[in-house]
């Protein structure tokens, strides 16, 4: 019976202890998850935008790597979220939904940085809207996503079901480069241009900015028309329009829908006209798409902000960090991606604690941000930024090349 009343008291005991520690591995896991703070991106990895959202995600670890992935007393974690799918190729309205909602649904995310296109942002926009969760992007240019009277009828308010602004840009929007774009044209010598676009909204909407501005200058827009962005070729289209006698041949789009396939059956087609893009085809993978043969001397695009070879001071010290880490140069939204994380780092050490409501004010109110890469610049009252600067640039020697500034900060 001695023996009985030992081995019950050690079992107690060691009950106890068992206990204990299993308390105090759930009491540290709960102050642990109390310290973490998530920031997601929600990009297309997948597909020929690949290349371009990898220097991205790049550009968002610098960002987090120089803050030691900590601040405010908080553990920086992140997630790079993949809103694309095999079988299309490029983003996909479910998986920018499902993204939205798997950020929304983890209290610990406190900033969602994307999407890539501004028709993901038409899907996830009102999503994280209504659970007030800090939205910063470093690509959708399309003005109809903040700016009153430049989209679609109920834009940007149909975005804002709570009325309150979340979305943020760190790149100037569309309104500025389409408008821009066709006065470099003029410049140019261009008297007839043929427009065409991926009906998208990124891509209609800038193409229609740039045909309004050609009408407005004087230019003939003989047509503008929409591509099927499934098709394999458009070399009767080249055809077509080849009969038309155009001086250039604009395309509103991406890469991904198709703008290299368009500059190669241009070619093809025996039509050697200009031909201009926006800062959609603005990344290698265009050149290559398309053939550097084919585009070389011809082909001319406009991007939002100074492209990474002609940045200077805390930007040209960015690219030159981004060289040595990763051995290769920038795409030109490489450095949006490390903005935008600035910015959401900014804001949450401004907010002070773990709170949506919180951080979201804290981005609302920051003025004067110069702790990134571009500059000293605000967020207006849209959610867009102060900066307005648009350049362009040339194909030549099968690489992009720095021309001239088409617009520049006042």
């Amino acid at each position: 019976m001695r023996h009985g009343l030992v081995a019950i008291r050690f079992l107690n005991c060691h009950c106890l202890g068992a206990l204990a520690i299993a308390l105090g591995s759930w009491l540290a896991a709960a102050v642990s998850a109390e310290e973490v703070i998530k920031i997601v991106s929600s990009l297309p990895r997948t597909g020929s935008a690949k290349h371009q959202t990898d220097t991205i995600v790049n550009g968002i670890k610098m960002a987090l790597e120089e803050a030691g992935s900590k601040v405010g007393g908080y553990e920086i974690e992140y997630n790079d979220l993949d809103d694309a799918t095999a079988a299309a190729g490029q983003w996909a309205t479910e998986r920018e939904a499902a993204n939205a909602k798997l950020a929304v649904s983890d209290p610990d995310v406190m900033a969602y940085l994307g999407p890539f296109n501004s028709g993901a942002a038409k899907v996830s926009m009102p999503i994280l809207n209504k659970a007030g969760l800090l939205m910063i992007s470093p690509a959708t240019s399309w003005p109809g996503l903040t700016k009153p009277g430049t989209g679609d009828r109920g834009e940007p308010d149909v975005y804002r079901p709570s009325g309150k602004i979340n979305f943020f840009r760190v790149l100037p929007a569309d309104d500025l480069q389409g408008p821009l774009g066709a006065a470099w044209a003029q410049e140019l010598g261009v008297k007839r241009v043929y427009v065409l676009d991926d009906n998208e909204v990124y891509g209609k909407g800038i193409a229609t900015l740039f045909a309004e501005a050609c009408e407005d200058l004087g230019i003939e827009v003989i047509d503008q028309e929409s591509i099927d962005a499934k098709a394999q070729e458009f070399k009767s289209l080249m055809i077509k329009i080849k009969g038309n006698k155009p001086d250039m041949v604009y395309f509103g789009g991406t890469t991904q829908s198709k703008g290299g396939q368009i500059a190669k059956d241009m070619v093809a087609a025996g039509l050697n006209c200009k031909i201009m893009v926006p800062d959609g085809c603005y990344e290698t993978v265009f050149i290559k798409s398309a053939g550097a043969k084919n585009v070389n001397g011809r082909c001319y695009v406009t991007f939002g902000g100074l492209p990474p070879d002609a940045l200077q001071g805390a930007g040209k010290v960015f690219v030159e960090k981004y060289r040595k880490k990763f051995g290769a140069n920038p795409e030109g939204y490489a450095i949006y991606g490390y903005e935008a994380a600035k910015v959401a780092l900014a804001a949450i050490e401004k907010a002070g604690k773990k709170d949506r409501s919180a951080v979201l004010q804290a981005c609302r109110t920051l003025k004067d941000f110069d702790q990134g890469a571009l500059g000293k610049w605000s967020f207006d009252n849209n959610g867009d930024t102060s900066l307005t600067t648009i350049s362009g640039s040339m194909v030549k020697d099968g690489k992009f090349e720095f021309v001239k500034l088409l617009g520049q900060n006042n």
